[in-house]
């Protein structure tokens, strides 16, 4: 199995100090092999910094297992970074987008066996003229590029104990009942269902879906939306033959006798999936980018500026991402 390819993030944040802690920990946490695609002197400063001695070996896909078990494999980039704890630069804008792009490319070609992105920053990136809203719109735009395919990224909290997919993501809670559709909800529960069966081992997925309003809207004296959008995408569902069972009462959703009743809650908006998956595993809970060709982890964190370059950062969540992109890797299975 090829390596995993770990993109560089903002190097700003924490993102070095949690790929180095990772390797340093991959014996004692069982950290599959990876390779980061970013500037090997930032990493020497930042171990520095920290007061840590890391060895460091320039390797790509090909040689990177061989290195992991005594250096921490990096594939230098022609963009250097600044190195500037704390302080975000647009400097580093190129090299940021160029380590994404080269482990999408890396995974594509089956030379890596999926992308890991450390966290990044938008606005630095925004300063230097990056046109799309987020991590996760650009690794769709760069799948679509280079495989003429257009994909359809739906996020995925996962943990141990609990997976959860938001409908509708950044947006005010105010739009959220005017945006909300049939259609969307049929097709993240439907690229859900999908990637489920064939990444994560599951024959026959379960799915619960939420409703909007509290009460599931209680035949509509809380609210249309349930009945009118929520339940007809349910019916829609079950008609194509996946095991989907709502509009539940988010409130009753969660608890540990209810989780065990289905493999994944699909919610409405950011809040009722994300609050749930963090309160449970906030330290543990991976960002799943389910609908790619590709497969594609995160931390469910952000570059922490505020902590980066002070040796505090803890590398769990980037570790339990590492150790999922290789599970789904073992597990993937292409659809027929």
């Amino acid at each position: 199995m090829p390596p995993l390819a770990l993109t560089a993030g903002d190097p700003s944040g924490i993102g070095p100090e949690i790929s180095i802690a990772a390797w340093l920990l991959r014996d004692s946490h069982g950290v599959p092999p990876f390779f980061l695609i970013g500037d090997p002197d930032l990493l020497k400063s930042r171990a520095r910094l920290l007061g840590l001695t890391i060895p460091i070996r320039e390797a790509g896909p090909g040689d990177a297992e061989q290195a992991f078990e005594h250096a921490l494999p990096v594939l230098p980039l022609a963009e250097a970074f600044v190195d500037s704890p704390g302080q975000p630069s647009s400097v580093n804008a190129a090299g940021i987008i160029a380590s994404i792009e080269k482990a999408v490319q890396f995974s594509l070609a089956g030379e890596a066996s999926a992308v890991v992105t450390a966290p990044i920053a938008k606005k630095p990136l925004y300063d230097a003229g990056f046109l799309f809203p987020g991590h996760t719109e650009f690794l769709a735009h760069l799948a679509q590029q280079l495989t003429g395919i257009p994909a359809t990224p739906v996020m995925m909290l996962a943990g141990p104990d609990l997976r959860t997919v938001p409908v509708t993501i950044h947006i005010a809670l105010a739009d959220v009942p005017s945006t909300l559709t049939v259609e969307m909800i049929v097709t993240a529960a439907r690229t859900t269902a999908r990637d489920l069966s064939h990444r994560f081992g599951i024959a026959r997925p379960r799915l619960a879906i939420s409703g909007l309003n509290p009460h599931a809207g209680e035949e509509g004296s809380m609210g249309r939306e349930d009945d009118a959008i929520v339940r007809p995408a349910v019916t829609a569902l079950r008609a194509e033959g996946i095991d989907a069972i709502g509009p539940l009462p988010a409130d009753t959703m969660f608890h540990a006798r209810a989780r065990q009743n289905y493999d994944v809650a699909i919610c409405m908006y950011h809040d009722q999936a994300l609050i749930p998956a963090k309160a449970l595993a906030f330290d543990e809970a991976v960002n799943v980018t389910l609908g790619l060709p590709f497969i594609r982890t995160s931390p469910d964190h952000g570059t922490a500026f505020d902590i980066a370059g002070k040796g505090i950062a803890r590398p769990d969540s980037l570790i339990a991402a590492l150790k999922l992109a290789r599970h789904l890797a073992d597990n993937r299975v292409d659809p027929t």
